[in-house]
C-alpha cells in the first residue's frame, strides 16, 4: 500500500481481486454499506462504494463519505463506482471543485473524470463548462489534487472531437503557464490528447456515429 501512496491506519491488506467475489455475493445493499463505511476499515470503505445503492444515496451522505476520505483509493473507487451512479454527481462537481481539504477538492475531479466515461447522455456543453473548474484548480500544486485535474481533463479531452478540440485548448494555455503545476497539467495532458491513437479513436468514432444518422434517416 505504501508503494502505492496508500495511507490508512485501518487496512487489513485485502486485496481487490480477493474483494470482487464480495461484490457479486452481496449484490447491492444500502444498510450494510452504511455499517461497513461506519467501520472506518479500508477494505470496507471500498467495498461499502461497490454495493450501497445509488438511488438511495442522498446528496448529505456523500458529503459525510467525502469528509472521510483520507487516501485516493477510497475516493476513487467511491466516486467512480458509486458516486457518478447517483442525481447528485453534477452538483457535487461545482461545489467539491472549491473545497480545500486535499482529498475533498480530489473527489470533485475523480467524480468529472468518471462522468466523461460513465454519463453517456450528459450534452458537450455540460463538460465544456466543466473545464472552467479544470482550469482554475490547475495551479493546485498538491500531488492527488493535481493528478486528478489532469485525470478529468484527459477524461473529456477523449470523450469527442468536438471536446478534444475544447480540452486541448485548456491544456495549451495551462502548458504556456509560469506555474509550475499548471504547466505539468497542461503539457502530460496534450501530450495523450494530441497523440495519433487517442486522434485515430475519437475520428473512428464519429465515423461511426455520422454513419449510424445516415442509415436511421433512410
Amino acid at each position: 500500500m505504501a508503494r502505492f501512496a496508500i495511507r490508512s491506519d485501518k487496512a487489513f491488506g485485502v486485496s481487490m481481486a480477493a474483494m470482487r467475489p464480495l461484490v457479486t455475493r452481496l449484490g447491492r445493499n444500502h444498510d450494510l454499506a452504511l455499517a461497513l463505511w461506519e467501520t472506518g476499515w479500508l477494505e470496507a470503505r471500498i467495498l461499502a462504494g461497490f454495493i450501497d445503492e445509488p438511488s438511495r444515496v442522498a446528496s448529505s451522505q456523500m458529503d459525510r463519505w467525502r469528509q472521510d476520505f483520507d487516501n485516493w483509493a477510497v475516493c476513487d473507487s467511491t466516486c467512480i463506482h458509486l458516486f457518478s451512479r447517483t442525481p447528485h454527481a453534477w452538483r457535487k462537481v461545482a461545489l467539491w471543485s472549491r473545497r480545500r481539504d486535499e482529498f475533498g477538492k480530489r473527489a470533485a475531479f475523480a467524480l468529472l473524470a468518471a462522468l466523461a466515461v460513465r454519463d453517456k447522455a450528459a450534452p458537450d456543453v455540460t463538460f465544456e463548462r466543466a473545464l472552467i473548474f479544470v482550469e482554475a484548480a490547475a495551479g493546485d500544486e498538491r500531488n492527488f489534487v493535481k493528478k486528478a485535474v489532469n485525470w478529468a481533463l484527459r477524461q473529456i479531452g477523449k470523450r469527442n472531437r468536438r471536446l478534444n478540440t475544447s480540452a486541448v485548448a485548456v491544456a495549451r494555455r495551462l502548458a504556456a503557464s509560469t506555474e509550475p503545476g499548471q504547466r505539468w497539467v497542461g503539457k502530460d495532458a496534450m501530450r495523450e490528447l494530441t497523440s495519433a491513437p487517442v486522434l485515430s479513436r475519437l475520428a473512428s468514432r464519429d465515423g461511426r456515429g455520422r454513419r449510424g444518422a445516415t442509415g436511421l434517416a433512410r
